[in-house]
């Protein structure tokens, strides 16, 4: 079975409130990974119409701040559709209410595994790719993957090789007492 994009998509709009907000002024970024998880957690679950729970988060930066008044727009889509997981882009955009500007604030993937009543994992549906721009993102997922393989045996205990980093970790903030 396939699902178009679309039929899974959802879209989030918050007023953020004083309650929301760090000991700086600004809105707290974990606040905000927490209405992204929300709202990965939704369209996964839309998707595959199953429980699904967060398995990673690939890189989450904060690019501009969040203020409070703003309207916050979290948008989700699936970008790519394995077995039993699915990678959930997630957009965040703030939005000043009286000058109308709009800001980028983060972006982010999102890899939920769906479940049965069980806690097992289940099979997802597939996406159909319609556009450039899905193929690119379902395609960006599957690099991702790889890289992220490839990160985790590099700097396995058992295989790191600390004469490999140690020239460049002289160049660093950092003090070798080894």
């Amino acid at each position: 079975m396939f699902k178009t994009i679309e039929e899974s998509q959802i879209t989030l709009t918050q007023l953020m409130l004083p309650s929301h907000s760090n000991f700086s002024g600004k809105i707290h970024g974990g606040f905000i990974l927490g209405l992204m998880d929300q709202i990965a957690f939704a369209c996964a679950s839309k998707h595959s119409r199953n429980y699904c729970v967060t398995a990673s988060v690939n890189k989450v930066d904060f690019l501009n701040p969040i203020e409070v008044g703003e309207l916050v727009t979290l948008k989700a889509s699936v970008n790519y559709t394995g077995r039993t997981s699915m990678v959930i882009g997630v957009r965040v955009e703030s939005e000043n209410i009286q000058t109308g500007e709009k800001k980028h604030c983060n972006s982010s993937y999102f890899t939920m595994v769906a479940k049965d009543e069980k806690g097992n994992n289940v099979a997802v549906p597939g996406i159909i790719l319609k556009t450039k721009d899905s193929v690119r993102r379902f395609s960006r997922s599957i690099e991702r993957q790889e890289q992220a393989r490839h990160r985790s045996t590099k700097f396995k205990s058992s295989d790191f090789q600390i004469d490999d980093y140690l020239d460049i970790i002289k160049t660093q903030n950092a003090k070798l007492e080894i």
